[in-house]
């Protein structure tokens, strides 16, 4: 039997590149420098509760704990993690029979889950209940015998999650370019649904042109895209209206950190790019440009973003204004198996909500 130490882990890319004071020059622009910074930003209720969840359980039951992909992504919150305890894996046949396993936030398939039990492992489920709606989504409409056009990325394991429950009802939908090659067996019982974290112009384009392909298309119950989601990208379309660059803080696997800068493009910045971490902002990037934006995707700690001001206000952006455009106070209870300490009194943080102060 493997033991609990050698079990292949995922490899988690570069670490941390610690941020250096003054590597920016406060070099002259024309015009008055700031910075205008998005809120809401950074870490919604999911992720919060999904970062918890794995800190709990490391409490509850000792390292190590492992976790399938990513629990989040964001390289810098795994690999804060790794350093307590927690063993992030690809798939659960790695994982040490009888072990603790996490599931992501992102949400598994059945077949998932089912292999976790074979093996005897103690699974944890810290699905964001966002994405757990939309499988049950999935479930309901396959049990009607609806063909599900799922619009999402292949390979993302949120996708690979939604269309695990119903595998024989889903046709995936990478983007507006794919509809002309879909068919359906059935064009009088289709419906939609999506990735949590996509873009909200491009996937109301991409059902757009579905509806004129199959007019009876119907709609999810209610919006799958989260409110985070939906919320991060209406505040930055706010700001690229007047800033000539933004930076957004986020991971390259985090798909709602990608839609950002996108977003930002397509709605006024001349600039947007995406860094992990302040000591990836580069000098180029600041001549010439007086006004800033700085947003982070969902998955990101606060944390992260003050070092980018901090190393922006070197370079003499110092004045910063927040652009708000939500107010976000959505909360998740934990996992049933977390919501109580070992001596069985409800745990202090038996919530996941947003975090504001926490790198």
């Amino acid at each position: 039997m493997t033991s609990l130490t050698d079990a292949p882990r995922i490899d988690l890319g570069m670490p941390r590149i610690p941020s250096v004071r003054g590597r920016l020059k406060n070099n002259p622009v024309d015009g008055a420098k700031r910075v205008l910074l998005a809120a809401p930003r950074g870490y919604c209720a999911g992720v919060d509760r999904a970062v918890i969840a794995v800190e709990k359980a490391l409490e509850h039951y000792g390292a190590p704990v492992y976790v399938r992909k990513q629990i989040v992504h964001n390289i810098h919150v795994v690999t804060e993690l790794e350093k307590q305890g927690a063993i992030f894996v690809d798939e659960v046949d790695e994982v040490p029979e009888g072990a603790h396993i996490v599931f992501s936030a992102h949400g598994v398939s059945p077949a998932v889950v089912n292999a976790a039990s074979d093996r005897g492992l103690h699974a944890i489920d810290a699905t964001c209940p966002l994405v757990t709606k939309v499988h049950r989504e999935a479930v309901r409409f396959a049990r009607d015998d609806f063909e599900i056009l799922l619009i999402g990325h292949e390979g993302h394991e949120e996708v690979e999650g939604t269309a695990g429950e119903a595998p024989d009802h889903v046709t995936l939908v990478n983007s507006p370019d794919d509809v002309p090659n879909i068919e359906v067996r059935d064009p009088d019982k289709v419906v939609w649904l999506s990735q949590t974290t996509l873009s909200v112009d491009e996937t109301m384009e991409t059902v757009r042109r579905l509806r004129e392909r199959f007019p009876k298309l119907q709609d999810p119950p209610s919006d799958d895209i989260c409110y985070a989601t939906q919320n991060r990208q209406v505040a930055i379309k706010k700001v690229a209206q007047e800033a000539e660059l933004v930076i957004v803080v986020g991971s390259a696997n985090s798909s709602n950190s990608v839609r950002l800068v996108e977003v930002a493009l397509e709605n006024g910045a001349k600039a947007a790019y995406r860094v992990d971490y302040s000591s990836e902002i580069r000098q180029e990037w600041l001549d010439g440009v007086a006004s800033v934006g700085v947003t982070s995707g969902a998955s990101v700690p606060e944390g992260l973003v003050k070092e980018v001001l901090q190393e922006l206000a070197d370079a003499g952006y110092a004045d910063v204004a927040e652009v708000k455009t939500a107010e976000e106070d959505l909360m998740f209870s934990l996992p049933k198996e977390l919501r109580k300490d070992l001596q069985g009194n409800r745990e202090e943080r038996a919530l996941g909500g947003r975090r504001s102060a926490e790198g």
